[in-house]
């Protein structure tokens, strides 16, 4: 489903990062900065599906929100078909100015959207499924009639078994199950003809049982409507199950950073950041290909992204941390050529971290291990 690597991305970030600032608890002075993103790079292509894993405050869903023009970069910039969004929505009409910059500030809102992962609170209650289906259409496809809308909303509620679809429509929110709020909310940002659709959390308040289910719907639609998803899970078992069937690539992020990235199997298969295989581990489904029956990792406390561990992030963590880690930051780099990117100085043979000391108290990390690998 995927487009090829070598065209034009969709989305592009480049270099971005978030910081909240947050203030001191009881009246203290000051306040404290919030290290939610940082300097992570990322494009989505045309019919893509990407899926960002991490645990929770990792910062996915704001480098999300930020991808598709809710958030505001702190620094570096979002690029949609080429065009900064943040520029464009400062020239347009939305900030004052008109013309040209309005037109595109309106096509880059239209064609990024969003599933929020509680339906229920996005539906208006006070409307009915059909009228909420109907709002986006009025908006950006005016010269459709009334019956016209009618006949699209209907076929669309009993595509995604939602029959019969008068009865649906008719409906409100408070009266459906969670999956069908979930399919209304899907519609309804479908109904846009996106470009790109974040889908934070979607599946997750969904039973077990339906939440494959979900993932098929949202790739049968992809199908139909050439969007490209960014999808938000900290589930690892989901992400591979969208992805894999898609053709798309998993994202690993770690305390505000982008730690690895490549396809399904490069990162359930052959994981080589070692918060990769921390994650592969803590997932139950995926569990027994670690081969380990104890967590691998060195603590389960997160650092607090206001104070964030010099050097790799990760290696207050890590079992197989050196003293190198403690004082220099791996960038995300390609190391074998086949497309999957990794922040380890693990993947680099020549690093100085195989001359470092293993930090102090870890034997694990004292042996002489390959490149990259357990």
């Amino acid at each position: 489903m995927s487009n090829a690597r070598g065209d034009d991305p969709l989305l592009s970030l480049r270099d971005v990062s978030i910081h909240f600032h947050k203030e001191r608890l009881f009246g203290l002075a000051g306040s404290e900065t919030v290290h939610a993103v940082d300097d992570v790079s990322l494009d989505i292509y045309e019919n893509d599906v990407v899926a960002l894993v991490g645990e929770s405050g990792c910062g996915k869903t704001t480098l999300g929100k930020t991808a598709i023009g809710v958030q505001r970069p702190t620094e570096g910039s979002v690029l949609y078909r080429g065009q900064d969004i943040w520029e464009t929505k400062s020239g347009s009409g939305l900030f004052g100015g008109r013309g040209d910059d309005e037109y595109a500030a309106k096509e880059i809102r239209r064609s990024l959207q969003m599933i929020h992962q509680d339906p229920g609170s996005s539906l208006n209650a006070n409307y009915t499924i059909e009228s909420i289906l109907s709002a986006p259409l009025e908006r950006w496809q005016p010269e459709m009639t009334e019956a016209d809308r009618r006949v699209r909303i209907y076929g669309l509620l009993e595509y995604v078994g939602m029959t019969p679809a008068k009865d649906f429509a008719g409906r409100y929110p408070h009266q459906l199950s969670g999956g069908e709020q979930q399919r209304v909310a899907l519609i309804r940002s479908l109904l846009m003809n996106p470009d790109l659709i974040l889908a934070d959390e979607a599946i997750s308040a969904l039973d077990v049982s339906l939440r494959a289910e979900m993932m098929e719907l949202m790739l049968e639609l992809q199908e139909q409507f050439d969007t490209s998803y960014l999808f938000i899970s900290h589930n690892l078992a989901n992400a591979k199950h969208l992805t894999q069937r898609a053709g798309g690539r998993i994202g690993i992020m770690y305390l505000g950073e982008l730690v690895e990235i490549g396809t399904p199997e490069q990162i359930i298969h052959d994981p080589q950041h070692p918060y990769t295989k921390v994650l592969l581990w803590a997932t139950s489904d995926l569990r027994n290909r670690t081969g380990v029956d104890t967590p691998p990792v060195r603590s389960l406390d997160i650092p607090e992204p206001t104070d964030p561990p010099s050097g790799c992030r990760f290696h207050t963590r890590c079992l197989e941390a050196r003293t190198a880690c403690t004082r220099d930051c791996p960038s995300l780099e390609d190391h074998d050529g086949d497309g999957r990117r990794t922040a380890c100085f693990r993947r680099d043979a020549t690093h100085e971290y195989w001359e470092s000391e293993p930090l102090a108290g870890d034997a694990n990390a004292a042996e002489e291990n390959a490149v990259g690998g357990d």
